[in-house]
Parts: C-alpha cells; structure tokens; sequence
C-alpha cells in the first residue's frame, strides 16, 4: 500500500500506463510507456504513436518496476510534475 499511496510523489515518465476510465471513449484501452508528462497531461507511446491524453477526465492504470499495479485518478496528479512530486499527500483514509 505504501506504493500506491506515494505514487503521486514519484516520477511517471518511463512507467508503463493503461487507460481505465475517461470522457473520451476513445481513450479507453490505450496503453504503453509514459514519455512525456505536462501539468494537464500525459503522452502515452501506444503502437509507435504517441497520443496525449487529458489528466483531468481520465483514470490510469500505472504498472510499477516492482510489478505491482495501482490505479490513480487523475485528478490527483494534476499539476506540474516538479511541483507535485515535493508535495505532502493527502491522507486518504
């Protein structure tokens, strides 16, 4: 659990992610590695292209390098990278 609940405090360029949930439809099932990451948005390289995909309406599946699996919503990690990974995390529970 201590994965999941700093996974908003790490870096996700170069972790691999799945698209879960979003207002787009067509979003929906696009996975692959994170190449780039903004403060409204995640690059996605999916079947050698990369698509750009809105944090704010869209749930991620990330795999971590120890293989576990966490799901965040992404609105959680809405903000400038640097910016968020020196923020505290809110408790959840």
């Amino acid at each position: 659990m201590k994965a999941a609940a700093t996974i908003t405090q790490n870096e996700l360029i170069g972790l691999n992610a799945k698209v879960t949930k979003s207002t787009n439809p067509d979003a929906v099932g696009i996975t692959g590695p994170v190449i780039d990451e903004t403060r409204n948005t995640l690059t996605i390289r999916h079947n050698d292209k990369d698509k750009i995909i809105p944090k704010e309406t869209t749930t991620f599946q990330f795999t971590l390098p120890n293989g576990s699996i966490v799901e965040v919503e992404g609105n959680t990690i809405t903000g400038r990278p640097e910016d968020r990974v020196k923020k505290k995390p809110r408790r959840q529970w």
